[in-house]
């Protein structure tokens, strides 16, 4: 008798050790999987910092080439929407809808059409023209606006191109001046050997 409550002493005191040694291994492996998580999150942050710090560099850069493209007359407007004077706006083709100055030539291109072939045969019309009467002006919050008379066949207009404080981001009014179809752009300023844009038949 005193032999079997020895051994089931024995029993219950392994079944603890064996209970504790669990315990104390899942307490082990939350630890471990709790630092991991702390490991990868600190990894996390510190990419993530890194990106964001690319990321601002990368827009400080295309900022500075966009404004000096804007300043030295060489530069396109890269549109990704455009709004019509009956305030419908279409989301466009960047490559297809553009503005550019080179020196005193501009050109205009509005192709909001994937499906017909349109005047310029890319979707829409494309006029160019000589620019005159171009005035930069930089506000007190860093934006830039290009003013520029563009006249020529098919266009006889006023533009401002308007770019944002600290990003290439920009938008452009052409304001006709024989009548009131007062056309908006929004998009990107890339300097002119930078844009890969497609310019269909002027008229």
């Amino acid at each position: 008798m005193t032999l079997m409550v020895f051994g089931a002493g024995l029993s219950a005191i392994a079944q603890n050790t064996y209970r504790s040694d669990d315990s104390n291994a899942r307490a082990v492996k939350r630890q471990k999987a709790v630092s991991a998580w702390h490991q990868d999150m600190a990894e996390f942050r510190a990419r993530s910092a890194q990106d964001r710090q690319l990321n601002a560099l990368a827009d400080s850069l295309a900022y500075v080439q966009a404004k000096a493209a804007l300043v030295n007359r060489d530069f396109v407007l890269e549109a990704t929407s455009v709004t019509f004077n009956n305030g419908e706006t279409s989301f466009v083709n960047s490559i297809t809808n553009f503005i550019s100055l080179k020196g005193n030539k501009a050109v205009v291109q509005i192709s909001p059409s994937n499906y017909a072939s349109g005047p310029n045969g890319v979707g829409g019309v494309t006029v160019e023209g000589t620019v005159s009467g171009v005035e930069i002006k930089t506000d007190k919050k860093g934006g830039t606006t290009l003013t520029m008379n563009v006249m020529g066949i098919g266009i006889n207009a006023q533009v401002e191109v308007y770019m944002y404080p600290g990003s290439n981001g920009a938008t452009a009014t052409v304001y006709p001046n024989f009548n009131s179809n007062t056309l908006w752009v929004q998009g990107t300023l890339v300097p002119y050997e930078n844009s890969d844009v497609f310019k269909g038949s002027s008229l």
